[in-house]
């Protein structure tokens, strides 16, 4: 990978999951659950965080072909706990951030509702994305 590469600089020095098949987007749902489960996560919750996982790795998947997710425990300033997710690749990145937030915008012919959905769901949500250089999305969900 390029040294330009937004991977290069961001990515956490945790475990994480190399998503480049389908297989490998199961594979982070199923970490994704076991860790919102052991944190106490309601059902409901656990479906969100599973979703948010999904919807990050399939656009690895999809736009990259490659990259990376990586799920961790966190704690805030009173004590609540909570997941840090994040997911980087080293793709095209997204050329018009605005847009692709934007409810219904696609540029894959999709229904153009996975990353509102995913700043929806989630408790905090950042993006970084540059041309060339792949998109680097962080984000969390407390327990309630």
């Amino acid at each position: 990978m390029s040294q330009d590469c937004l991977l290069h600089g961001h990515f956490p020095d945790k475990p994480h999951i190399e998503i480049k098949t389908e297989s490998d987007i199961m594979s982070a749902r199923r970490v994704a659950r076991e860790l919102a489960k052991e944190l106490g996560f309601s059902a409901f919750d656990q479906s969100r965080i599973i979703t948010l996982i999904s919807e990050l790795a399939r656009n690895i998947f999809k736009y990259a072909g490659r990259g990376y997710i990586s799920i961790e425990t966190i704690k805030g300033r009173n004590g609540a706990k909570g997941v840090k997710i994040h997911a980087i690749d080293c793709g095209p990145g997204i050329l018009n951030v605005n847009r692709a937030l934007e409810q219904g915008y696609s540029t894959s012919g999709s229904l153009g509702a996975g990353l509102p959905a995913i700043k929806r769901m989630a408790d905090e949500f950042s993006i970084q994305t540059a041309e060339g250089k792949g998109t680097y999305v962080k984000i969390t969900k407390w327990l309630n």
